[in-house]
């Protein structure tokens, strides 16, 4: 069955052209259908870099590129966000935190809409910090979380807060899971995902330019999130989980953990370290695609 894109905003079908911005992209210029039409599975995640490197592993992996093949930035028009694709799959950065991960979604969402896709995949890999799992460590997020552990997102529109639903796809984490014990190389459990609105103060770190609370205080946090199933802790899930749910959008956030929390609040392993554990939700899934295809 053919599942669309569904978009929550009657407006837009009286425009005559949509240009979405932060992309440097729009329909009076692109042909939408044609560029994208064929996508199945995007890949979100904060770094530029990092999403580029996943396209060309994703390339050699379904065997559509060639060895050191390079891979144009679509949006090279702005440096605002950055886009690589390469046969149905589509890689795009989102920045860091709650708000430049909602614009980009807005336009990406749009944009799938726009070129007429179905049965859409969306996937966030990324980085975190764990609590009570060894560094390196996978999170696969059952439900996204706020610092109250509530699974809700807030969002105010026109002075009004309104609360969306954050919970995420349960048989595509089920599916991520299997794929994970079928490679068989690090460790991977199926968790909670508090997301907070900053790096320091919101996830009780006690490195900051601001403390004002101690390190008791910090950890008896820590260990009511892991009791309400918590697991790691990122900037972006919650606002992810809950406009994915509303677009009809099959979703799931992967992160590994570069820290336990419960051990201290400064990422302190070697760079080449870091470099493999950020490898590792790209290994994931980059198998769950090639899975999905039938290549494995």
């Amino acid at each position: 069955r053919e599942n669309f894109i569904h978009l929550c905003n009657p407006h837009l079908e009286k425009m005559k052209e949509d240009i979405l911005y932060h992309f440097a992209l729009g329909t009076g210029t692109h042909d939408f259908p044609a560029l994208f039409g064929d996508v199945k599975f995007v890949c979100v995640g904060g770094s530029p870099s990092r999403m580029k490197a996943f396209i060309a592993y994703i390339a050699e992996e379904l065997g559509l590129g060639s060895p050191g093949g390079d891979y144009p930035n679509i949006c090279a028009g702005t440096d605002r966000y950055a886009m690589y694709k390469v046969g149905p799959v589509l890689s795009v950065s989102h920045g860091m935190g709650i708000p430049s991960i909602s614009i980009m979604l807005h336009e990406l969402i749009k944009l799938l809409y726009h070129a007429k896709c179905s049965n859409i995949t969306i996937i966030r890999i990324g980085t975190s910090g764990g609590i009570g799992l060894e560094p390196g460590s996978v999170v696969i997020t059952r439900q996204s979380v706020d610092a109250t552990f509530k699974p809700q997102f807030e969002q105010v529109v026109l002075g009004k807060t309104i609360i969306r639903s954050t919970n995420l796809d349960e048989q595509l984490a089920r599916e991520l899971m299997q794929c994970s014990k079928e490679i068989g190389q690090f460790n991977t459990v199926i968790g909670n995902t508090m997301c907070t609105l900053d790096f320091y103060e919101g996830q009780g770190r006690l490195d900051g330019a601001i403390c004002l609370y101690n390190e008791e205080e910090k950890l008896q946090y820590l260990k009511e999130a892991y009791d309400s199933g918590v697991r790691n802790i990122e900037m972006e899930s919650s606002v992810f989980a809950a406009m994915c749910n509303l677009s009809g959008v099959k979703a799931a956030v992967v992160c590994v953990t570069l820290l336990n929390r419960l051990e201290g609040d400064q990422i302190s392993s070697s760079h080449d370290v870091l470099v493999e554990y950020q490898q590792r939700p790209q290994k994931l899934v980059g198998y769950f695609i090639k899975k999905s295809l039938g290549k494995v």
